[in-house]
């Protein structure tokens, strides 16, 4: 009953799962753990580190101590292990394009909550290609969790009246509480960039790499000049990554690479880069780099303002509506065929917790009524405008006890969420004595939801 009444807060949970079991940082304060193996699911082990670090976290953000806590972790993850052990017999995996479009949805969704990717990498102690490479494989094993969850549940439905019953289950005082959200949509416009100042760019970027070719170091170039301050930091290295880490250009780039040489220079939407290989591992290279970004005068910024003012004016005046005036003139490609509704990475809906929203955008929309515009706003990278941009409140939900009208589709999804445990329970109650299972005795005083000690 617990994970029913908790339904509400199983995608924060798995947030805390997802970004915060990434290994032990410089950023994090957790308790040192003497490491040892707390439980065998097949052949596979839990870790008392692993136990511990998802327990500090939901501590530390929830500020409560439960002291059931570790027994629930330790059961959800033998359940993954047990759920881990059977695709590997039924030969159940995941493609490397899902784990690559969901592990990079993932960290869009890290980066704008704490704010930039370098904000991420100052907070972990690790460059962004370290974190995606350490993330990557928990990625992979919860992918193919769900899909064993998938295929050992079938298509789950639920009628109208199962959901009314579902919801009548949960007792009044356990309701949950929902969050206000917001429903965002822009209206973006880049400046452009003179071609001068990108030949000015080319053309420093040559003599830089003009320099290295007479002898200079490209770790030392990196350092002193390029504008990619994290790998700087690093003489401009970048990590192992793997084909699709990297925007189109500069992979086409870097895969080329043979020995020590160096790239042409390269334009991506971030600038003009040249590339040095420094070691390739069958489908994963490691490669440093220098870039260079070429800068919008003030006065393409200030056309970008008066171009959205205008913009606004029409809208307001019922000459065109924002939708279609996100398709007509927004440069952000993501949205302007969505009617400009930004997409929260977290869910993949247009739906966003106040809580979700970067800083700029709830001070930017915070005080309008639904269906009004924002004035133009930068839009900042770091300190330096890049843009501005028009935004709408196009939605706004008020905090409220979870009901059947307002949350329909929530408590759809929590009753199909529900159905399809059990049916995974069943499953687990058939199979469980078909593994090996071995939990330390430092977890007997645990009631766990399933018997799992050997007959």
């Amino acid at each position: 009953m617990k994970k029913i009444l908790n339904f509400i807060k199983i995608k924060s949970r798995f947030l805390i799962a997802g970004l915060l079991c990434i290994s032990a940082s410089p950023g994090w304060s957790q308790p040192v753990t003497v490491d040892k193996i707390v439980a065998v699911v097949g052949d596979k082990p839990i870790l008392l580190s692993d136990i511990e670090a998802q327990a500090y976290q939901i501590e530390s953000q929830s500020g409560v101590k439960d002291p059931d806590l570790r027994c629930r972790i330790l059961e959800e993850t033998v359940i993954q292990k047990l759920l881990m052990n059977q695709a590997e017999k039924d030969s159940v995996t995941v493609g490397d394009d899902l784990v690559d479009n969901e592990l990079n949805k993932k960290i869009r969704f890290f980066v704008s909550q704490i704010g930039s990717v370098e904000q991420l990498e100052a907070y972990l102690g690790k460059s962004i290609t370290e974190i995606k490479e350490e993330f990557r494989e928990r990625i992979r094993e919860q992918l193919t969790v769900q899909q064993m969850q998938s295929k050992i549940a079938g298509e789950v439905k639920v009628s109208p009246s199962e959901v009314k019953a579902f919801f009548n289950t949960i007792p009044a005082d356990s309701v949950p509480f929902i969050e206000s959200e917001v429903k965002v949509a822009q209206l973006l416009s880049k400046p452009s960039i003179s071609l001068a100042e990108k030949d000015r760019v080319r053309a420093e970027l040559a003599e830089i790499k003009q320099k290295i070719l007479s002898g200079k170091s490209f770790a030392s170039m990196a350092a002193f000049y390029s504008q990619d301050a994290v790998s700087a930091a690093k003489g401009g290295e970048l990590g192992f990554v793997n084909r699709g880490d990297l925007v189109p250009e500069f992979e086409a780039a870097a895969f080329a690479l043979k020995g020590t040489e160096i790239s042409d220079i390269v334009e991506t939407m971030y600038g003009f880069h040249i590339i040095q290989l420094i070691e390739r591992r069958g489908e994963m290279i490691n490669v440093r780099h220098i870039l260079l970004s070429p800068k919008a005068s003030p006065e393409e910024l200030e056309k970008c303002r008066l171009r959205l003012d205008s913009i606004q004016q029409a809208i307001r005046l019922g000459e065109i509506s924002f939708d279609e005036a996100a398709a007509k003139f927004s440069d952000d490609d993501d949205t302007k065929n969505n009617g400009g509704l930004l997409i929260n990475p977290a869910s993949g809906s247009n739906s966003w917790e106040v809580s979700q929203l970067d800083q700029s955008v709830f001070f930017a929309i915070d005080k309008l009524k639904v269906g009004e515009m924002s004035d133009p706003v930068p839009l900042r990278e770091g300190e330096k405008k890049t843009a501005y941009r028009v935004l709408m409140l196009k939605e706004r939900t008020e905090p409220h006890k979870a009901n059947l009208k307002d949350d329909y589709q929530r408590i759809l999804q929590a009753a199909e969420a529900a159905k399809r445990e059990k049916l995974v329970n069943e499953w687990i109650h058939r199979k469980r004595q078909g593994f090996f299972i071995n939990i330390d005795p430092l977890y007997d005083n645990c009631v766990f939801e399933n018997d799992w000690k050997q007959p």
